[in-house]
């Protein structure tokens, strides 16, 4: 592990790197059909070569999920679209391998990132676009402290089809409350 890990209880992040193909492909390919019409991760060696890129770009934060156990990786998760100045914001995206799912490994890395962009990057807000009919990732986000913000049709293009998507957020603000990082545990012991 380097310095760029974000180490929790059961799972660790850290940055992908061109070593991690073919792991990272086998653990996509048999995920295909829990992945179908929700997310299209890479699955091919240029599908990886184009992830490594967008990972390396100055917008975008792109971990893998790994088990602390082991250092398997069973997932990823990434900021996008990464917003500085008077925006400070990004977008959160996600995924786990089927075989991982609702493992409660999700929930821990979200807490894990919502962390780091909170207080290593200083964002004011991250939001997730989930599909409506995505009912576990909206648990995920709700149960992490995001508030359901909004509906846009035809918002993303996932699998080859434009989809709808509900948008879902949370604030710095709303994190601290959450987590009792911030001013209002300092006010409460006043």
């Amino acid at each position: 592990m380097n310095n760029d890990t974000i180490i929790g209880e059961r799972v660790f992040l850290r940055p992908p790197t061109s070593s991690d193909q073919t792991e990272f492909l086998t653990l996509n390919l048999s995920s295909k059909s829990f992945h179908r019409g929700l997310v299209s991760p890479p699955t091919t060696p240029d599908q990886f070569d184009a992830f490594l890129l967008r990972a390396s770009e100055e917008d975008s934060v792109c971990l893998f999920i790994c088990l602390v156990a082991n250092s398997e990786i069973i997932g990823a998760i990434n900021l996008s679209q990464i917003f500085r100045g008077g925006f400070q914001n990004a977008y959160l995206g996600y995924f786990v391998g089927k075989r991982y799912a609702g493992l409660g490994y999700m929930s821990e890395a979200i807490r894990l990132v919502l962390r780091y962009a909170f207080e290593h990057l200083k964002l004011h807000r991250l939001e997730a676009n989930i599909q409506p009919a995505n009912v576990a990732s909206i648990a995920l986000v709700k149960r992490a402290g995001f508030v359901l913000e909004g509906y846009s049709r035809r918002y993303l293009k996932v699998c080859g089809r434009w989809r709808d998507h509900e948008r879902w957020a949370i604030l710095a603000e709303d994190w601290k409350t959450k987590t009792g990082t911030g001013g209002e545990q300092r006010r409460r012991k006043q």
